[in-house]
This record gives C-alpha cells, sequence and structure tokens, in this order.
C-alpha cells in the first residue's frame, strides 16, 4: 500500500523513509534544500505537488523525520502525530534548551568534566535549522485508528526509541504490516537516547528497559513485514527484533562485567568504546547508562550518590 520514497539527509545515518499512500505522507524528512529537492521530484513522478499532500503523519519527533511537516503544512496539510510529539515539534528549539539544561548537570554527576558535559550537550543545536516548529492538527493515542486510501491503520504508542513515538500497523494482501520509524530498524541496533524528565514527571524515563519490553511485545506479534524509517524493509520482523535484543543482552553482561566496585556511568563508557570523540558522547552515555538502567532494574547493581557523583555498585 506504500510506497517508500528515499529522502536525503545531512546526518550520519543517511538517508530517511519517508511513505506515500495516496494524499497522506508519512515522515517526509528534514527540512534541507537537498530533502526538498528529492522529495518533490518523487512527487512529481507520481503526479503529485505539495499542495495535493492532505496529511503528513509523524512517527516520532526527530528532525531527520518532521523536519518538512512545515512545508506541507503551509500547503495546506494537516499534521497528525501523538500529544507527546506534538509538544516537541511545536517548540522543538524549548526543548533543546531544556534538555541541554538537564544534561549537562546529569552528565556532571555521572563523572563528566563540567566543560565537557557543555560541549556534548550543545553539539545537537546544529539539528535545529532541519527541524522548524510546526503545529499538530490532530492528536492521536493508543487505540485510535486512521484511514488511508481505504485501509484501516491502528495507532500504538511504543516506548523507548523517542519521546511520543508511534508504529502503524495495518492488513494487506493477507499480511500483518507495521510502519515503525526508527523504533525497529534492519543492519543498524537502535540505540534509545537518554530521554530528559516530562513535564509532568521529576525523574528521567528509564529509555532502555522500557525499549527492551517494547522490542518483547512487538516479537511476540509476529507481524509479517515492517517498514522502517531507515534502509531496506523488514521481512523477518520476529526474527529482526530477536537480533536486536540479543545484541542488547550482549551489551548488558559487557556492563555488568565492568562494574566490578563503585563504578561511574563515564568509567563505563570509557571501558566500552575507549576514547571517544565528543561528537559521540551523547550516544556513548545514552549506552551506558540505559544498559546500568537495565541492570537496576533487574536488581543486579545499585546505584548511590557519592559527593554529589552518581556511583553504581554490584548488588
Amino acid at each position: 500500500m506504500f510506497t517508500r520514497l528515499t529522502v536525503p539527509t545531512p546526518f550520519q545515518v543517511g538517508a530517511v523513509n519517508a511513505y506515500l499512500a495516496g494524499r497522506t505522507l508519512i515522515d517526509p524528512g528534514p527540512d534541507s534544500e537537498e530533502a526538498w529537492s528529492h522529495l518533490l521530484d518523487a512527487l512529481e513522478e507520481r503526479g503529485l505537488a505539495p499542495s495535493d499532500i492532505e496529511r503528513v503523519l509523524v512517527t516520532h519527533p526527530h528532525p531527520d523525520h518532521f523536519g518538512l511537516a512545515n512545508r506541507f503544512r503551509e500547503a495546506g496539510a494537516s499534521v497528525v502525530a501523538t500529544p507527546d510529539a506534538a509538544r516537541i515539534i511545536g517548540d522543538f528549539e524549548g526543548r533543546f534548551e531544556r534538555e541541554r539544561a538537564f544534561f549537562t548537570d546529569f552528565f556532571e554527576r555521572c563523572g563528566m568534566a563540567r566543560s565537557t558535559a557543555e560541549t556534548v550537550t550543545g553539539l545537537p543545536e546544529v539539528y535545529l535549522r532541519y527541524a522548524p516548529d510546526v503545529a499538530t492538527d490532530q492528536e492521536i493515542v493508543s487505540g485510535d485508528t486512521l484511514v488511508v486510501q481505504d485501509t484501516v491503520l491502528d495507532v500504538d504508542e511504543v516506548l523507548g526509541h523517542a519521546d511520543g513515538e508511534c508504529i502503524l500497523s495495518y492488513d494487506v494482501d493477507g499480511e500483518r504490516r507495521a510502519v515503525v520509524g526508527d523504533h525497529v530498524l534492519p543492519e543498524i541496533t537502535p540505540n534509545p537516547f537518554l530521554l530528559p524528565p516530562g513535564e509532568d514527571r521529576d525523574e528521567r524515563p528509564r529509555v532502555l528497559p522500557s525499549y527492551n519490553r517494547s522490542l518483547d511485545r512487538l516479537r511476540d506479534r509476529e507481524y509479517d513485514r515492517m517498514l522502517p524509517g531507515h534502509r531496506g524493509l523488514i521481512d523477518a520482523p520476529s526474527e529482526r527484533i530477536g537480533e536486536i535484543r540479543d545484541a542488547h543482552e550482549e551489551r548488558t553482561d559487557n556492563v555488568r562485567d565492568l562494574v566490578d566496585g563503585p563504578t561511574t556511568p563515564v568509567d563505563v563508557m570509557d571501558g566500552l568504546f575507549g576514547d571517544l570523540p565528543v561528537t559521540e558522547s551523547f550516544a556513548g552515555m545514552s549506552e551506558a547508562v540505559g544498559h546500568l538502567d537495565v541492570l537496576e532494574d533487574r536488581g543486579e547493581v545499585t546505584m548511590r550518590d557519592r559527593g554529589g557523583v552518581l556511583v553504581y555498585e554490584p548488588t
């Protein structure tokens, strides 16, 4: 039902997949002239102009997925996203500033030098140019349905990769399929980035434990095909989810071995990756803290505050 349109991005992950069905477009890509030009060409090949797109669905609020939504909305399309995603894409710069403030302090508590933490949390500012704010016209939550070309899409909010992420499941040609954004990817093992506390909670969410549980739930549903946000289609979803879970379990085992006494998250990051470039440190900290969260959730390590620095020890 959906046609995959490959849209270039300036990011390390490479091109993003937009999906078109009728006059509905999912995840149009980042706001760059290169991405816009490629997307216009793809639409023109199908006899469509931007003003012909009636609805833009956003699977999650990352710049490489929602950045061009504003241009389509200005051309008359309605934008559809979950409530959490709507809040983020409606004030993306504000979200960035809140994340920077929280993680600068948090990374210092994890054992990182303050100056390094300030550099690490300031680097994502470059993403702002690819993600202009956009208003959401329709908010969707788990249990809602959308109709695209006479096909019913079931909305399911999922946890782990991004705040406000959702997948869209449907039946076609005797198969159960789903547009999954970056929740499940071929070839790439998604590393859920750390998230700040939400507006209605004081503590940061434990994203990797949530992501693991989400994957287990999706694997049990036995989809026939998944349409991911990057690379090719996934024709054996349960098998691919199993590979991702195995990779995360192996990394969790590695982190457990590193916690042989009072250990900071920075100690874990250094043990996993060595001298990591500062440009990769947010991802490295996300992985270190994420697997520590898994171990703490399982009761295998305990965390304590030692003079303002977080340390983990075997239980």
